[in-house]
């Protein structure tokens, strides 16, 4: 790093984490240190996690919040930022939608160059258009809108002092975005209205843009402030007035997704979570992430000794993904790769073990539709080429001892190996343990044996039963089961794909 380090100035988008963009994406990854506001979607935070660093990424909340005391002050946040760079790193400020766009990125730049810090501004995509555009209001339509005025609703037309022409904004005929009005949106729709607007001129107001927990409500200019007390709507609202607003019945989208309004939490350990939660989140659900377990190395000499004799192996059996994972490392450590295994079979419990093997070049000669070990073994039965045969059993330390046993009988000499093992993580437990008490959890979901009972472990039987359940197969609902846990979903097939597609059609049987 040089002496002085660089500032990027990064708008984080409205929420959907999707929309960051590419060169935000590739800054956080790259980042030393991240300064974030309030409304930066924690999702994001996590990508600068997955990356591989000799000291972990600072990360400093400087987040206002309405006011509160614990809100930082923007001249304390320029210091941070001046402190941060003259210390050579390299610095991502993470600002919610765009920096420049009620954002006070450029007092953080006016900042920045008087204290002759380098620094880059990344645009975001901005709340004012992203929010009413997943709400099915497009901000500007041909014949109903040829203009658009974002303004900030601290902008209080009552003020003696005001830089906002309201009596202008009325007659212009365009669309009104106001950021963050709620508690002013009675005096500026008076005012406006005051000054020329129709009162039935359509509006609306959207909440938490974006998100899977987006709520939307529809009215006049006249009627918004009352619909939006009855609605219970708080910050951070953007509200919409004009024409365009009609058109949400025939353009709304995003929240016509089959999971939308649903709250789903997902407890897988922290660095598989994100591609079930992208699948949900895909279909519309606000997705809550516990990680109830995480995965710990283990003695590597038994998996070494294993590899030292592969040869002698007929078959391979492999029971997760983790497993495949650990595995595949250490061939790799080894100099080895799938080519080492040419004279085996391998066998997989599960699509996703035998989809996650492929990945690595490993193509799996048998793997049972269902999801358990019993299931293999019936196959393995069928075949009738085991007796007398030495099988190499790759598992989690603390794995069911089903397979091994069941093999042992079909006549196998099984050597057993420990590639990793799960223990309980339940980072955030308190948090989900207060969301679930309070109801405000559809569904929980599970993809293992061991995330279920790591999951009771760190939030407590009470707060567990809360909610009811979703496996992605036979051995992971026994588990909740015996956890006193209600299962509503139980995938079919038994991959994340799978886990989604049965949690979808469990919500529309619901909703016909």
């Amino acid at each position: 790093m040089s002496a002085t380090g660089t500032v990027y100035l990064v708008g984080a988008g409205p929420g959907d984490p999707g929309l960051l963009t590419l060169r935000g994406g590739e800054l956080l990854v790259l980042a030393d240190a991240i300064v974030y506001d309030a409304l930066a979607n924690p999702a994001l935070l996590a990508m600068a996690s997955v990356s591989e660093r000799e000291t972990p990424v600072e990360l400093h909340d400087v987040g206002k919040r309405g006011g509160a005391s614990e809100s930082a002050r923007q001249d304390d946040i320029n210091a941070l930022l001046v402190q941060l760079a003259k210390e050579g790193k390299r610095v991502v400020r993470l600002k919610g939608g765009d920096p420049f766009v009620f954002g006070r990125g450029s007092e953080e730049a006016e900042a920045l160059a008087k204290a002759g810090v380098p620094f880059e501004v990344v645009p975001g995509v901005t709340a004012g258009i992203a929010a009413p555009a997943y709400a099915g209001i497009p901000v500007t339509h041909r014949g109903l809108s040829t203009s658009v005025t974002f303004v900030t609703g601290h902008e209080d037309p009552l003020k003696d002092k005001n830089t906002v022409d309201w009596t202008a904004l009325a007659r212009a005929g365009g669309t009104i975005v106001l950021y963050m009005g709620v508690k002013s949106l009675p005096r500026i729709a008076s005012t406006l209205i005051g000054a020329g607007m129709p009162g039935g001129t359509p509006a609306a107001a959207i909440r938490w843009g974006t998100y899977g927990r987006q709520q939307t409500v529809t009215a006049t200019v006249s009627t918004l402030a009352d619909e939006i007390q009855r609605a219970g709507l708080e910050a951070p609202v953007i509200t919409v007035i004009g024409p365009v607003v009609a058109l949400r019945e025939t353009i709304a989208w995003f929240d016509k997704r089959p999971l939308f309004g649903k709250r789903i939490l997902v407890t897988r350990a922290q660095a598989q979570a994100s591609t079930l939660s992208e699948l949900l989140t895909m279909e519309g659900a606000d997705v809550l992430e516990m990680p109830a377990t995480r995965i710990e190395s283990v003695d590597a000499s038994e998996v070494d000794a294993a590899i030292g004799r592969l040869a002698d192996y007929r078959w391979l059996i492999f029971t997760s993904q983790n497993g495949a994972r650990v595995f595949w490392n250490a061939l790799r450590r080894h100099g080895l790769d799938s080519r080492a295994l040419a004279t085996s079979m391998i066998a997989a419990v599960g699509p996703a073990t035998a989809e996650s093997l492929l990945d690595y070049g490993i193509a799996v000669d048998l793997s049972p539709e269902r999801f358990i070990a019993e299931a293999l073994l019936d196959a393995l039965r069928e075949r009738g080429d085991l007796s007398g045969s030495r099988v190499l059993y790759a598992a989690a330390e603390g794995a069911r001892d089903v397979l091994p046993h069941g093999l042992a009988d079909l006549g196998a000499v099984v050597d057993r190996v420990n590639l990793y093992r799960s223990v309980p993580d339940g980072a955030g437990a308190d948090d989900v343990r207060g969301t679930l008490l309070g109801g405000d959890v559809d569904l929980v979901t599970f993809t293992s044996a061991s995330a279920v009972r790591a999951f009771v472990a760190t939030v407590g039987d009470a707060a567990a039963k809360r909610v009811k359940a979703a496996s992605i197969g036979p051995a992971t609902s026994e588990a909740i089961r015996a956890a006193g846990i209600e299962i509503a979903v139980e995938a079919k097939v038994s991959t994340m794909g799978g886990l989604v597609d049965a949690i979808c059609d469990h919500y529309a049987a619901l909703a016909d």
